[in-house]
């Protein structure tokens, strides 16, 4: 059509068709907006379930909770393991096994307190679902690496010490140092799969899995050592061989799982121009000192951690002290402790939406302090172990929001930074109450102790609120 023609029509003709015209757009504008909203109904769907469900109706973050399952579980019992092959290989007749298992302890130390941080930064660099594969895979390869290298070395002494011994050390040393980039990239991938609404949800049923792993392994973690053992040997492959396979492919199996899970992430390709590790880790730092919240969050945590650990020492001299059970049996009071955690942790898949972060953080530092208090007065074994279960259901509430608001306030790109000087800020903290609360107990008591720490407890609680008074 030319121009000229537009002048020969007639104007209600032209009216006509340019309302035509528009009221054909805005049906099209709406279809098109109708269409653009739909993807978004089963987020809003699965955020407005109640527990557990929403996050496990996400495919990606079962997939990652599955690896955990397996991860946690190897984690839990590979201390079990190395005591249970110093048993039988190295400890000699009426000797004390505490030389041994602690130099072990130490090389599995060192990592988090050396590397912690610095992984993070590197995580950050790298693809985070390539981290979890690998790193899981390599542990698993060091642990069943184990019995080939210790019948290569059987009956080699070097500096005055089995060449065996020396390689569980740095076995040890290595799965420790994995672990350090596990642990940021873990954390960082529950950021990256989960929606925020649901974030709580999804941390209460990963404290769940590691409280129960931790049962596990405290509990019947050696029987299923030797029964996997027992296993081993009955198919011919042959003593003391079975333990290892357990625990190494789990750490393998775990890998194996998280190579189907999607983070949304892209690879990303080093141009040279990237900051020094050093600078890059600064600004970790920094950013810490400038977030209010994250950094209330961390401090708790902290003083949680440290107050948990001072409680696997006094734990101990109680069971001693009790007389319904043995010292050896120490484990029981610890389980109680974790039961509590799991069950504080299903509560709180249901309370996410009710009560503010602050408020369940408040509350939970006050209720571990009155636990703890509690305790301090109890002599029989069933009134102490009603108080570890409280003292963990309240640890949950603390723990889990503190966790879900660093996860949560943290932008993507400084995730791996925040998360490994979280890590390395609670190992280093961990040390002080493992090396003071044992001379704490013996000056002072086992009563004292426990006051001390429920001091600790309510004061850190209450003065974190000014951090999390925008608590979301």
């Amino acid at each position: 059509m030319r121009l000229s023609d537009f002048d020969k029509a007639p104007e209600n003709e032209l009216i006509d068709s340019h309302q035509a015209s528009s009221e054909s757009e805005v049906d099209s504008v709406t279809v098109n907006l109708e269409t653009a909203v739909i993807p978004e109904a089963p987020s809003e769907e699965l955020a407005s379930e109640p527990g557990f469900f929403a996050v496990l109706k996400n495919r990606n973050f079962v997939t990652l909770w599955s690896g955990q399952i397996f991860s946690q579980l190897a984690d839990k019992v590979y201390l079990v393991l190395m005591i249970a092959i110093i048993e039988s290989q190295f400890q000699s007749e009426n000797q004390s096994i505490s030389g041994w298992v602690s130099a072990i302890m130490i090389a599995s130390t060192i990592p988090a307190v050396l590397f912690g941080s610095l992984a993070g930064v590197f995580v950050d660099r790298w693809h985070k679902k390539e981290v979890l594969v690998i790193t899981n895979l390599l542990r698993g390869v060091l642990v069943l690496s184990v019995p080939f290298l210790l019948w290569l070395t059987k009956g080699q002494v070097v500096a005055n010490l089995p060449l065996g011994f020396e390689i569980l050390l740095v076995v040890s040393f290595l799965v420790s140092t994995l672990t350090q980039f596990f642990s940021p990239a873990e954390q960082a991938a529950i950021s990256m799969i989960v929606d925020k609404p649901n974030l709580l949800s999804a941390n209460s049923l990963y404290t769940t899995t590691a409280m129960g792993s931790l049962i596990v392994g405290f509990a019947i973690g050696e029987p299923i050592l030797a029964l996997a053992d027992s296993l081993g040997a009955s198919i011919g492959l042959g003593v003391n061989i079975g333990k290892e396979l357990l625990v190494g492919a789990s750490y393998a199996l775990a890998g194996i799982l998280l190579v189907v899970m999607k983070t949304g992430e892209t690879k990303q390709i080093p141009t040279g121009d990237e900051p020094h590790v050093l600078a890059d880790l600064k600004d970790g730092i920094l950013y810490l000192g400038e977030n209010k919240q994250i950094k209330g969050a961390l401090i708790q945590l902290v003083i949680l951690q440290s107050v948990i650990a001072s409680m696997t020492v006094v734990a101990v001299r109680m069971a001693e002290l009790l007389p319904e059970i043995k010292a050896s049996q120490f484990g029981f009071l610890l389980a109680a402790g974790g039961v509590g955690m799991a069950l504080g942790a299903v509560g709180l898949s249901y309370l996410d939406r009710k009560l503010s972060r602050a408020h369940l953080s408040l509350y939970g530092s006050l209720g571990v302090a009155a636990s703890l208090f509690g305790l301090s007065f109890s002599q029989s074994l069933w009134l102490s172990l009603l108080c570890l279960v409280s003292m963990g259901i309240f640890s949950a509430s603390v723990a889990i929001p503190m966790q879900t608001t660093i996860q949560s306030e943290t932008p993507e790109e400084m995730r791996g930074k925040v998360f490994g000087l979280q890590n390395n800020a609670i190992n280093i903290a961990l040390s002080l109450p493992l090396a003071l609360t044992g001379i704490a107990e013996t000056a002072v008591g086992v009563p004292a102790v426990l006051i001390g720490l429920a001091a600790i407890s309510a004061i850190g609680g209450i003065f974190t609120q000014k951090y999390n008074s925008v608590d979301s």
